[in-house]
């Protein structure tokens, strides 16, 4: 099973993001805590890299947090700062006081000619890491249009959070060749690559695989005895309409079992 989806729009995207760069003073960095090294994308993060980022490690109560807060020293450094939190219940000012600490010179500079500086921020992140649903609440009412897909929103747009503070909601974007599988895989499990283009049932069997070595308590006592997603179809008692083992059912079901944390917290990376 080879993963490699970069629409039109990711392409249209990046070249957004490079061109509005200019008028950025912070970054924000969306990142998905169940793979907060395999969403960092090595696109945007060269792209980024020359200025000040927050790192949010959103959806932390679908995530091992034990595991994240070992994975912390990547994400620390002169001109970054990060955040574990979820995007759909958070205070705004937690986000926006570590923003203005980021951009503290230039607010500094201006304060000392009298003149309140607008600060100019930049959101981005994989598909599905939940950036729309943080400006959403950043804004205070929904701005953009969110859901729990990858792929949604389609192109970017300048938008005024208040208190001297712009946001610039960004597409998610992939990168044109995924060359390391295994981060591709990651992507996927937790639906940064739509779900219409895989093999699922293939990708079904990789995670069982290793969340049976990472996880190997929170499988057993989800799916006792159970070796593969084919033992799943059997302990559900999944058949086709001709008899047969329903498969496929039970590769949608154990990854949205994985999804929707019924196995359990976890974290891949």
């Amino acid at each position: 099973m080879k993963i490699n989806w970069f629409p039109g729009h990711m392409h249209k995207a990046l070249k957004d993001i490079e061109n509005q760069l200019k008028k950025v003073d912070v970054i924000i960095y969306v990142l998905d805590a169940r793979i907060p090294l395999s969403s960092l994308n090595p696109t945007l993060s060269k792209i980024a890299e020359n200025k000040p980022i927050l790192f949010l490690i959103n959806k932390i109560d679908l995530a091992d947090e034990k595991r994240v807060k070992e994975l912390l020293k990547n994400f620390v450094g002169e001109g970054k700062d990060y955040l574990l939190f979820n995007s759909t219940s958070f205070k705004s000012d937690l986000v926006l006081n570590k923003v203005k600490n980021l951009a503290k010179n230039k607010i500094e500079k201006y304060r000392q000619k009298g003149v309140k500086a607008t600060i100019r921020v930049m959101v981005v992140g994989v598909p599905n890491s939940g950036k729309s649903s943080l400006v959403n609440n950043l804004c205070k009412k929904a701005k953009t249009v969110t859901g729990n897909r990858a792929g949604v929103t389609k192109s970017g747009q300048w938008l005024n959070v208040g208190d001297g503070i712009e946001i610039y909601d960004t597409p998610g974007t992939l990168y044109p060749n995924i060359e390391n599988q295994e981060i591709a895989k990651k992507l996927a499990y937790v639906g940064s690559v739509r779900d219409e283009v895989l093999e699922f049932v293939s990708l079904a069997e990789e995670l069982f695989k290793l969340l049976k070595e990472k996880y190997p308590t929170l499988m057993e006592k989800r799916y006792p005895n159970c070796e593969n997603v084919e033992d799943i179809a059997k302990l559900r008692k999944y058949v086709t309409a001709g008899g047969e083992v329903d498969i496929e059912r039970a590769s949608y079901t154990f990854v949205d079992d994985f999804r929707k944390t019924r196995i359990g917290k976890i974290t891949l990376d």
